[in-house]
């Protein structure tokens, strides 16, 4: 088993360079700008379901408040930009810790919560920081924060004659996010949150220090997540509280994972590589009616991919991989 399990992680790691290196290449063939746009917005919610998937998937600690970090990377990484002038990539490193911070201190109080009383600790937290925003006028309340353009730089991180560096970065972000999780999953922590996911009382009777381990995972969440929030600031120009603190990015972290499979590996890739391009897709080509038709057919094809294969996407790899070795 333990030669079987180490062949698997080899493989993974060997398919997602190779994934890489053919997306990568892609944007030599793909001219077209609103495609582009689609595939720079897939790999950052690529990179934040990972992300989410660290304290979710992993360790069963369920948020739909991942917003609230999101947001805080973006505003800071703006604040520090506009009002002071510092680089954009001081200002994801201070985003992440930042946000790294606030979660461990979130979850102080809300890690002692269980099941959905957590859930829902995590959805009023982020409803909270929201109305704050709304509310502080040194960071453009309400009116948001518009990040002022100053020529293309690698440095200044700002592009606007083409998306490609934005779709570089975000391609190398996704690839960061899966190679951290690659690298928890086989690690202590790894462990010590699937025991923590399965059953906290038990794991904690083998000498696992479930708090603890709940507070790590947070961290890691947070930190990758506010990263992305700060390129997603960068990539836009323009913030708001609604537009990186809204609910919809709880839920649009959370979706990629749960229907590609939650707590595994390719689940948040494969979930993001579907759902976000479709998003995207129905939104232009259903949506412009204003009777929210491209609503009714995201909700639909998330309702059936749900029902049809409740353990997400990845199950079907797992199927057909059971029925070749039962041919054998």
């Amino acid at each position: 088993m333990d030669t079987h399990f180490a062949q698997r992680r080899r493989r993974d790691l060997i398919v997602a360079a190779c994934l890489a290196v053919i997306a990568a290449l892609v944007p030599l063939f793909v001219k077209d700008v609103y495609v582009q746009n689609i595939m720079v917005l897939t790999l950052m919610y690529a990179a934040l379901s990972q992300s989410w998937n660290i304290l979710s998937g992993y360790c069963g600690q369920i948020s739909l408040g991942h917003a609230l970090y999101f947001g805080l990377g973006a505003y800071t990484t703006a604040l520090l930009f506009t009002k002071f002038g510092v680089l954009p990539w001081f200002g994801m490193l201070a985003g992440g810790a930042i946000s790294a911070v606030i979660a461990m201190a979130l979850g102080y109080p809300c890690f002692r919560l269980r099941g959905h009383y957590f859930v829902i600790a995590t959805i009023v937290i982020a409803e909270i920081a929201l109305l704050l925003i709304q509310n502080w006028d040194w960071a453009g309340a309400a009116l948001g924060i518009d990040i002022p353009v100053r020529g293309d730089s690698w440095l200044k991180f700002q592009f606007t004659r083409s998306k490609l560096p934005y779709f570089y970065f975000a391609l190398v972000l996704a690839c960061i996010a899966w190679l951290v999780t690659w690298w928890l999953e086989d690690s202590k922590w790894g462990y010590w949150w699937r025991a923590v996911k399965d059953n906290p009382d038990a794991a904690e009777s083998l000498g696992v220090v479930v708090f603890n381990s709940k507070m790590g995972a947070a961290a890691v969440s947070a930190f990758l997540v506010a990263v992305g929030g700060s390129f997603y600031a960068q990539f836009v120009s323009y913030i708001d509280p609604e537009s990186v603190m809204g609910f919809q990015f709880s839920l649009l972290m959370a979706l990629p994972a749960v229907l590609g499979g939650i707590g595994t590996l390719w689940g948040p890739v494969l979930g993001a590589v579907i759902l976000i391009p479709l998003t995207e897709l129905t939104r232009s080509f259903v949506g412009g009616s204003g009777r929210g038709v491209d609503l009714i057919v995201y909700g639909a094809l998330i309702v059936a991919i749900s029902l049809a294969l409740p353990k997400g996407l990845v199950s079907v790899f797992s199927m057909l991989s059971g029925r070749k070795e039962a041919a054998r």
